[in-house]
């Protein structure tokens, strides 16, 4: 491939596209903070082995997709594929599982080598929550509250629904564990080539194929929860019962898996028909043996993550004004230094106001072609005329309207009201 092109599944976000991340990240950030959850940031580069030990070596995770190598002491280090096994290492590492309900959130790219496709690159990026030393049923709701708000807040209520499940407890799920083995072993020779691997490896997670003949014969497989012992089955009907009483409208899919080893009891998914077969935007669940694995105390977690990517998909097709700040654009047949000057009164004076200016001159018409380019809002137009008279002209470069005359004293007030108008 092409030096001047860049990797396949690894994309460039670009300046007229940044601005809606921005837009997204801000509004991630503040409903985080909202929920008490403290940032963490995390290196992209971990020891293979932390992922190993918490995904598990037999998850399509482990075996196909990590970008692994060896660095020049003769280490093998692993680009993270997925947030929650660097955070439980760096928790453990820095000592903060002290006194229990550390709740810190992440973002930024993750890595899988995968078939590019819509929903799915091999530089993806992620937004996710972790709660550490918490096994309360409460716990598991409002990490599932602060994402259903985020739905409601962004306007995609509609577009999303929620799934849910439990994987019981270790013991639950080694004994369903055999109970599938045998249930599947008389159709092995039915099976795809992968749920035949996963039939020796990893068989729940041969609930994921998407071969017809494969879900067919899973549609009459045993189901996890029927094998779940009594304190998950607690667990699992107090998280009903808190998620009924929030409002918070779910489905109980009892084929639902996740395809890390480290998951226990709750399980989640918002899932969505208008992505294609990437139909899953947030998912995560219960990992409370997780921490103890990767060598620290045995405490309780839960966590999730979103992927930003199919998030944006998906706010794409809403009518919305995301990532395009109110903005205004200086045009006009008056001397540049004058816009220059004006400019930057309007930017003391409005400082929550993007602020351009046309610095090439030439005729009006260029400006304003321009002026769109930029996705301003508003185009603010200086000429001779204007100066005179202590006026400035203002254009509404949405709606086309006619421009009107506003007193240079006036437009600052003007722009901050209508800045108010525009956040509503």
């Amino acid at each position: 491939m092409s030096q001047r092109q860049s990797i396949r599944g690894m994309h460039d976000i670009l300046p007229n596209n940044t601005a809606h991340w921005q837009w997204l990240e801000q509004k991630i950030t503040a409903l985080f903070a909202r929920y008490q959850f403290r940032e963490i940031r995390l290196p992209i580069v971990e020891h293979t082995e932390v992922f190993t030990r918490a995904i598990g070596q037999t998850t399509d995770v482990v075996e196909k997709e990590m970008y692994t190598f060896e660095d020049r002491n003769g280490d093998s280090l692993s680009l993270r594929p997925e947030g929650t096994a660097g955070v439980v290492r760096s928790v453990i590492q820095h000592g903060l599982l002290n006194p229990p309900g550390l709740k810190v959130w992440y973002q930024g790219p993750m890595f899988r080598h995968e078939r590019p496709q819509r929903g799915r690159q091999r530089q993806f990026h992620q937004f996710g929550a972790e709660v550490f030393g918490l096994a309360e049923p409460a716990v598991d709701v409002e990490l599932i509250a602060l994402v259903d708000r985020l739905w409601r807040e962004l306007g995609l209520s509609d577009d999303l629904s929620l799934e849910i499940n439990s994987l019981g407890d270790p013991e639950d799920r080694q004994r369903y564990r055999q109970e599938l083995v045998d249930y599947l072993l008389p159709h092995e020779s039915e099976l795809d080539e992968d749920s035949k691997r996963r039939l020796h490896t990893n068989p729940l997670r041969i609930f994921d194929s998407k071969v017809e003949k494969t879900q067919a014969i899973m549609a009459d497989a045993p189901r996890f929860f029927e094998t779940l012992g009594e304190p998950a089955r607690e667990h699992f009907a107090s998280v009903c019962t808190l998620l009924d009483q929030l409002g918070i409208q779910y489905r109980v899919n009892t084929g639902l898996v996740r395809g890390l080893d480290y998951y226990c009891r709750t399980v989640f998914e918002w899932v969505t028909d208008k992505l294609g077969a990437q139909g899953t935007v947030c998912a995560g669940g219960r990992y409370d043996g997780l921490v103890a694995m990767a060598g620290g105390k045995d405490v309780p977690g839960i966590g999730f993550a979103m992927g930003a990517e199919r998030l944006l998909d998906l706010l794409s097709s809403k009518e919305h004004e995301a990532g395009l700040p109110p903005s205004v654009y200086w045009v006009g047949s008056a001397q540049v230094a004058t816009l220059l000057e004006q400019a930057e009164a309007l930017r003391t004076a409005c400082p929550d106001l993007c602020v351009g200016v046309d610095l090439v001159g030439g005729s009006l018409k260029s400006q304003f072609k321009r002026a769109d380019r930029s996705l301003s809002r508003f185009a603010l137009i200086l000429g001779e005329q204007e100066i005179a008279n202590g006026t400035v002209q203002v254009k509404d470069l949405r709606t086309k309207e006619d421009q009107h005359t506003l007193r240079q004293e006036d437009l600052a007030q003007y722009l901050a009201e209508r800045l108010i108008e525009l956040k509503e």
